[in-house]
């Protein structure tokens, strides 16, 4: 066997180990959620497949330096990559199930049994780079070369899987198939080079498995990949996957694990309860009266679907807004299904502070709601983005920041507001009842609450004030109060974000917090 034939099975047996681990990411995200306990879990029982592959892979190569024993390693690790997906595919759903009903020790056992599913095929991948080693040495003067090529060859390889699921497979052909994509790759070239090595006779004994991958990849599997009531539709792009469901007349946007709405629609009913509308009675801090005819401009960071701009626009007819939302299949979901098609809405498929800095425009309201459960990105957190945030509200702007919170746990929100409040210098906090979320305001004025009721009685003098007005401002006078600000200043050098949410989250669960949900 040519060293060339090792180089190349050596490639794409690291192209296809990275391109699994973050296809393994994307796959149990969709049901677990995007925590960093679930990416250190994954990573983390990745690398130790690929040391028991190292040492297993060592050893076998020195017991039975076959070139024939090498290719099959390579061939049944591809296989069962592919397989993967159709496997876990009974679990995942039994996890979805799990999680709507908040069935922590079902959810768990989904997620351990799915992790053992992938010590087979990554244990297999991580015997390839010694076993080539061993096969490739013939002067034991050129061993540091030769193993120094062999690790750079599948290094390379496994930078190219680092960007080939995320950036092409998943949104091109969904988590299923890139799965089977990966590994039909890893067989196709190893076919190859048993029929280079051995003749066609060896390479059609096992050629089955590519038949068998390509039949799996044609049918796929039917029905929904999560079984969740009333799912009219789903998708997968670059960032997430995207369930939009129906009931009862609503359609809601959820997204991964789908423990949140990120968008809510009905064609009559307007009022949700929710902290979209919550945004639009911002500016009524500022002195009295003000005039709804005045407000006319707006940005949302996390777009989503589009409810918040439906909402403004109806409750502030011409209002024009920017939406800054970073999945572009989000965009198309919302204008398919949530009706957002609004006049004088610009939709930006960008980074939300990326976008909001570079904006020439200045606003009476910024909408910050761009989480991904359960974390807000750090990078929307920091002293500096706030002060991004001031630098591009008007005279009169107001900040609306929605936050997730547990019942007695207000660690996260005390950090942002004091954060907030080295910009601001008037910050304030409402929990929306019925919910786990929170929203802060904060405004570019030195406000009151006082100023809040004197504007909401002058509003209910109008008759031609909007419902999407007066009923969330009730709400807010009701649930409002000033901010307290013993917590952590976030900056962009620190701010531990991830850690005050992994904190509350854990401490949630080991109190009995999930016995509340259920």
């Amino acid at each position: 066997m040519r060293s060339s034939h090792l180089y190349l099975a050596v490639f794409f047996s690291g192209l296809t180990t990275l391109s699994a681990e973050l296809a393994a990411a994307r796959l149990l995200e969709n049901h677990f959620g995007t925590s960093n306990l679930i990416y250190a879990t994954i990573i983390g029982l990745i690398l130790i497949y690929l040391t028991a592959g190292y040492f297993l892979g060592g050893k076998w190569a020195d017991r039975s330096p076959s070139p024939s024993t090498f290719l099959k390693i390579l061939l049944w690790g591809g296989f069962f990559v592919g397989l993967i997906p159709l496997a876990s595919r009974p679990l995942l759903q039994m996890a979805s199930r799990a999680f709507d009903a908040y069935q922590m020790g079902a959810l768990l056992a989904a997620f351990v049994v799915v992790m053992i599913l992938f010590i087979i095929p990554i244990t297999l991948l991580g015997m390839a780079s010694p076993f080539a080693i061993r096969l490739a040495i013939e002067d034991p003067a050129s061993a540091g070369k030769v193993a120094g090529k062999i690790y750079a060859i599948s290094t390379l390889g496994s930078f190219i899987g680092t960007f080939l699921p995320g950036l092409l497979l998943i949104p091109a052909l969904g988590t299923y198939r890139t799965f089977l994509t990966i590994g039909g790759m890893l067989v196709i070239i190893t076919l190859l080079l048993f029929l280079q090595v051995y003749g066609i006779k060896k390479a059609l004994l096992y050629a089955w498995m590519l038949v068998l991958l390509v039949i799996l990849g044609i049918l796929g599997v039917r029905g929904f990949d999560k079984p969740t009531p009333g799912l009219v539709y789903e998708t997968e792009s670059s960032y997430n996957y995207i369930q939009v469901v129906e009931q009862n007349g609503y359609r809601y946007l959820r997204l991964n694990e789908g423990q949140g709405i990120h968008s809510m629609y009905h064609p009559s009913e307007l009022l949700y309860a929710g902290p979209w509308e919550q945004v639009l009675v911002a500016p009524y801090l500022n002195t009295p009266f003000v005039e709804p005819n005045s407000i006319r401009s707006m940005a949302i960071v996390g777009l989503a679907a589009g409810t918040t701009a439906r909402q403004a626009v109806l409750a502030y007819p011409g209002i024009q807004i920017d939406g800054f939302e970073l999945d572009p299949k989000i965009v198309e979901v919302g204008q398919r299904f949530f009706d957002m098609q609004q006049p004088g809405l610009s939709v930006y498929t960008q980074d939300g502070r990326w976008g909001l800095s570079h904006s020439p425009r200045k606003y009476q309201i910024i909408s910050l709601d761009a989480y991904r459960p359960p974390y807000i990105p750090w990078h929307l957190t920091t002293q500096e983005f706030f002060q991004i945030v001031r630098e591009h509200l008007t005279e009169d702007g107001v900040m609306v920041m929605n936050v997730g919170h547990v019942p007695g746990d207000t660690a996260l929100i005390e950090s942002l507001c004091t954060t907030l409040s080295t910009v601001f210098p008037s910050v304030y906090v409402m929990d929306l009842p019925q919910t786990f979320n929170s929203l802060i305001y904060a405004s570019v004025q030195p406000t009151t609450l006082a100023n809040l009721e004197t504007n909401w009685i002058a509003l209910l003098q109008n008759r031609n004030t909007s419902p999407l007005i007066l009923y969330p401002m009730q709400v807010m006078i009701e649930n409002i109060r000033p901010a307290t600000t013993n917590g952590v200043v976030f900056t962009d050098d620190h701010a531990p974000v991830e850690w005050i949410t992994n904190e509350m989250i854990i401490r949630f669960f080991f109190e009995g917090g999930m016995e509340v949900l259920q």
